[in-house]
């Protein structure tokens, strides 16, 4: 790769990490809250999200495929590229929707502002988090994650998200915390090669120590980055957190912060994967996994609030990310895809949580009756992220679901994919009973009734067309895209 290219490739990396933080310092530096702030925090987004669009196009094209964009401490390969795509999709939509644009917004100035900051910022974070390629730098990065999320989630100061953001910052601190003592240890056996060198370096070079200090290594980055991603049984910080936090926050942690702690661990297990033998690996994956779907699964169907629906609802999905990433090449491919479907279904899901929340004033399924009539929109499309969620077709969570089960036939493993399947169709069952609830029945007498199809409403029917084309007709290019993420991890 020549200099020019490099530098054209940094300049790309730079367009994607750059309008997030500018957008954050704008949003600190305008007092009192201005309008025009959330516009150009939302064109900063856009740019970002141009920005990764390209950067996907050169990590992918021709000339570089196999190769990796800008250099040195930015590498950035496919899979980077792939997740800060989504990063960046899912701020674009967080960032649209959110209060703040509008003269009809009644919010609070004031926490609309520390909304905005924090946005930008924990977008900066999670970008960081993906395109850096140094172990050590990237476990910062996942840390300054918590940090700036945590400060967001109790905007309202209420008890209960004060409470979640302190369990969620004390949980994620513990869990990082054990995620450096995997990384130190893992630093142990690299011998010559510093921690601080590039995946690929930390890949070609056999760790030299003993195999079983590596596979402790492992254990503990697991637990760690685990408790981030929501993994069972480190989860208990997730529904509360995703619950109370206000849901732009809550669309960019369920959509997209398990995605970047999932990276992660996909990167680590490359890594260990190319000095011990890859057993040991994929059964710690396949037993967290399968425990996050069942315990995802048996807790929706208790459910009362819908906010903790979908927060259990991302539990479930995390958890078929990770056994997928245990199944080989094919599961790979249908964990990467489960990823990207979740992260636009997902953040759909919660921000028109958000505006059911603002015109019922409460989260408990049993109050909200009646929302195809109070708020048919909103309802109509809420419903339809809730019907990609459990997997019908045609919409694209159904694809990678199925890819998922295919791959455990295709290694042998019938009664990991039967178990899979009832744990899926609990979880089914349990979300249309909810979903009914909620739809259907006489509105309270206190709730306004009748919606527009206003600005937010036109922007989240973008995400549903997303969902039905990933499910309906799975783009070529895309997919030797993910195909290609997939193989970057081995390269």
């Amino acid at each position: 790769m020549g200099p020019e290219k490099r530098a054209i490739d940094m300049l790309t990396l730079t367009a994607v990490l750059l309008p997030p933080l500018l957008a954050s310092g704008l949003a600190v530096l305008v007092r009192p809250y201005r309008r025009f702030v959330g516009w150009l925090g939302l064109s900063c987004a856009a740019l970002s999200f141009l920005a990764s669009s390209r950067l996907c196009l050169e990590a992918f094209s021709g000339e570089m495929r196999g190769q990796r964009a800008a250099g040195g401490l930015w590498q950035v390969d496919s899979l980077s590229a792939l997740l800060a795509l989504c990063i960046a999709f899912v701020t674009l939509l967080a960032m649209a929707v959110a209060p703040g644009l509008r003269r009809s917004d009644d919010a609070d100035a004031v926490q609309t502002r520390r909304l905005r900051i924090f946005m930008s910022a924990f977008a900066f974070t999670m970008l960081v988090a993906v395109t850096v390629q140094n172990a050590a730098l990237m476990w910062v990065a996942i840390e300054a994650t918590t940090i700036a999320s945590a400060l967001a989630i109790p905007l309202h100061r209420t008890k209960a998200s004060v409470e979640a953001s302190w369990k969620y910052l004390l949980l994620c601190s513990v869990g990082i915390a054990l995620a450096l003592t995997g990384t130190i240890l893992a630093s142990f056996t690299a011998g010559e090669t510093p921690i601080g060198q590039s995946w690929v370096a930390l890949r070609s070079t056999p760790l030299s120590l003993h195999p079983q200090l590596l596979q402790l290594a492992f254990a503990f980055i697991l637990v760690g980055y685990g408790t981030k991603a929501g993994l069972a049984p480190m989860h208990t910080w997730l529904p509360d957190a995703h619950s109370e936090a206000p849901s732009p926050i809550s669309a960019m942690m369920s959509g997209v912060l398990l995605a970047v702690a999932t990276y992660a661990i996909a990167r680590w297990k490359a890594v260990v994967d190319a000095s011990v033998d890859p057993t040991f690996s994929n059964a710690l994956l396949i037993g967290f996994g399968l425990l996050s779907v069942a315990i995802g699964a048996l807790s929706l169907v208790i459910q009362q609030h819908y906010k903790r629906m979908l927060a259990y609802s991302s539990v479930e999905h995390i958890g078929l990310v990770t056994i997928g990433l245990a199944l080989g090449p094919l599961g790979a491919f249908a964990a990467w895809l489960h990823v990207i479907n979740h992260a636009v279904a997902k953040s759909a899901g919660f921000l028109l949580a958000g505006r059911i929340l603002y015109r019922y004033r409460t989260t408990e399924i049993a109050s909200v009756s009646g929302l195809l009539h109070v708020m048919p929109w909103t309802g109509g499309l809420f419903a339809t992220a809730v019907l990609a969620l459990v997997g019908l077709p045609p919409f694209g969570l159904f694809v990678s679901e199925f890819l998922l089960v295919q791959a455990a036939v295709a290694n042998h493993k019938m009664w990991l994919a039967a178990i899979v399947l009832l744990l899926l169709l609990i979880a089914f069952i349990s979300l249309m009973g909810h979903l009914n609830r909620m739809l259907y029945g006489p509105a309270p007498d206190d709730v306004p009734t009748g919606e527009r199809a206003s600005w937010p409403i036109l922007v989240l029917i973008v995400p549903v067309a997303i969902l039905v084309l990933l499910g309906v007709a799975l783009p070529k290019p895309f997919s030797a895209f993910i195909h290609d993420s997939v193989a970057s991890l081995l390269q």
